[in-house]
């Protein structure tokens, strides 16, 4: 059974930084791209950023582009993100999502792209 596990939300003050992590078990971790998303409340889920296999390629959102820090542990199996400098703006749930090999750009940054996801975990940035 495959299973996305995020960790690490919850509620912080702006400026403050919080580290999310995400273990994904039952898939071959070293194979799949991996994203983060967000949906905050009445929006779409939007991408956040994405890593591929070996880490070689990393791509951000221009609103995170300089705070948020996207990495991976293949020996762990697990992908992070950190986020500093976080802004009000940034409250939303946190998806980490799985894609199978490579792809290209527009897939990597879309949630259609991932065919798998995690349940979400809550940031939530107070003023």
């Amino acid at each position: 059974q495959v299973q996305l596990v995020e960790s690490g939300g919850g509620v912080v003050q702006a400026g403050g930084s919080l580290r999310l992590s995400c273990a994904p078990s039952g898939l071959p971790f070293s194979s799949y791209a991996m994203g983060w998303f967000r949906q905050a409340p009445g929006k779409e889920r939007e991408f956040v950023t994405f890593i591929t296999t070996t880490g070689a390629r990393i791509y951000y959102t221009d609103s995170v582009k300089g705070r948020f820090t996207i990495s991976r542990d293949n020996a762990k199996n697990t992908v992070y993100l950190q986020m500093n400098s976080l802004k009000p703006e940034d409250t939303a749930v946190y998806y980490c999502a799985g894609r199978s090999g490579f792809g290209m750009m527009e897939l990597l940054t879309a949630p259609r792209g991932y065919d798998r996801w995690g349940q979400g975990t809550q940031v939530t940035v107070s003023s």
